[in-house]
């Protein structure tokens, strides 16, 4: 029976479980103590731990087309405590104190998230089966090897490295030359989170308000084309979207990212895999992928594809260049021989934000009554829950723990004008593909093309 190739309408996790009935758009002007801009992870978390806290406050969302429609619902599904931009990314500015102390927050976050789906109810087919991170050339296993190294300086991180012959035991990959695998790491499915967490905060009596657009936040307000929200505070959770909002097109890149997923696997590919854990899947490629093991046992498997559009621009639900296909299953056959004959049944695209330096960040500005979260760069299904928590604290003015985080009000300069944003960004991927495809050919040392463009790129520390 042959598979029809599903491109775009958002993502394959919404195909799954169907689209939400549409929430109502903002009738007119109000006002709320809290308005948040976005309905995905982090406006969800932050709606949800708000009302927690106080439950008195009038909370409204607003999200321009519906509540999970952005990354959220179409993300890999990786619950992991992986710092955005890395832990070398505070070390100079904040001291090893206190990145170790984001870095066991994030380790505890990945358990917070566990422990609220539990008791909320919300079955997103979560797995906590640890990060698996192979390697499969000499450059690759010199970078294993050196990041092994790095983590191991760091008692929180419980990283284990794994020989060749160890880690195909565990997922069988093609090539391998060796793996590390950490505990803190769970595969869920992203479209039922997001619509479980929506859920969620509507019975807590929060307002979300869907296909409205926010044009311009100014102190205490959020403008759109149905009215005005005022509020105390304001919150932005905008994301990859954010360069949409007046005045803000410079603050994050929205870098896109593509996704493939095959038809159920059988039996008897997956004795050849292994892959019995769950574990979410990475390398050391410099244009990485990411896997997941379904829970209906298909392989879904992501990488950066065409990573940006000029002028900041954004995808049409999902929608990608079939080109991208070709490229995510190459990777896929070579990873997988078994899965050579396998039909890919979808293919769609996300949009994430890049601040300037590849660091998240999350503040409030208690003058403006404007806060904000985001720049994830890919970590954001555990860093929006760790926002959540935080903007609760900062809002409701309680000094936590959380509070003082070195991610706390982290500001970076914007990003450069066109036409220079794009040219530098495609230059950069061009470099990593290049000397990926070097590596793959036999290259025994990391590419100086690839060490050169992370130090332009801002990812080298």
């Amino acid at each position: 029976m042959s598979v029809t190739l599903t491109n775009g309408k958002v993502s394959f996790w919404w195909n799954s479980i169907g689209l939400p009935p549409p929430r109502p758009a903002l009738p007119g002007s109000l006002h709320a103590d809290v308005c948040i801009i976005g309905a995905g992870y982090t406006g969800l978390w932050t709606a949800y731990y708000l009302k927690k806290a106080a439950p008195g406050l009038r909370i409204v969302v607003l999200e321009q087309r519906f509540a999970g429609f952005g990354a959220s619902g179409r993300n890999g599904g990786w619950l992991t405590n992986e710092i955005t931009g890395g832990r070398g990314s505070f070390l100079k500015s904040h001291g090893r104190d206190a990145v170790a102390r984001q870095q066991t927050a994030m380790n505890e976050t990945v358990d917070e998230v566990i422990r609220v789906t539990r008791d909320e109810g919300i079955d997103c087919d979560l797995v906590k089966g640890g990060e698996f991170t192979v390697a499969t050339n000499a450059a690759q296993q010199t970078r294993l090897l050196h990041a092994v190294e790095e983590a191991r300086s760091w008692p929180m991180t419980d990283v284990e490295l794994l020989s060749a012959s160890e880690a195909t035991a565990r997922i069988n990959v093609h090539g391998t030359t060796g793996a590390m695998w950490h505990p803190h790491c769970a595969r869920l499915h992203p479209a039922k989170l997001a619509a479980g967490l929506a859920g969620v905060v509507e019975s807590m009596g929060v307002q979300i308000f869907e296909q409205t657009r926010v044009t311009e936040i100014r102190p205490h307000a959020a403008v759109t084309a149905a009215g005005t929200v005022s509020a105390d505070t304001v919150i932005r959770a905008t994301e990859g979207f954010t360069a949409q909002i007046d005045g803000l097109r410079r603050t994050w890149l929205p870098m896109n990212s593509s996704l493939i997923v095959t038809e159920p696997l059988s039996a008897e590919v997956w004795a050849d895999i292994g892959w019995n854990g769950y574990d979410t899947l990475g390398d050391q490629a410099h244009a990485y992928m990411y896997a997941q093991r379904t829970a209906d046992d298909r392989i879904a498997i992501g990488g950066r594809g065409a990573p940006y559009r000029f002028g900041s621009g954004t995808d049409v639900d999902g929608a990608t260049d079939p080109r991208t296909v070709g490229l995510l299953r190459d990777i896929l056959t070579r990873f997988f021989p078994a899965t050579a004959t396998a039909a890919v049944e979808h293919v769609w695209s996300g949009v994430l934000g890049v601040p300037r330096d590849w660091s998240a960040t999350v503040g409030l500005d208690p003058s403006t009554g404007l806060g904000w979260a985001g720049g994830y760069v890919g970590t954001g299904v555990t860093s929006t829950n760790l926002a959540g928590r935080t903007l609760r604290d900062l809002v409701l003015q309680t000094p936590s723990e959380l509070t003082e985080l070195p991610w706390v009000n982290h500001r970076v300069r914007k990003w450069e004008p066109e036409p220079l944003r794009y040219i530098a960004v495609q230059a950069l991927y061009k470099a990593y593909y290049a000397a990926d495809r070097a590596e793959l050919r036999g290259r025994p040392t990391t590419s100086p093309i690839a060490t050169a463009a992370d130090l332009v790129s801002g990812r080298g520390h």
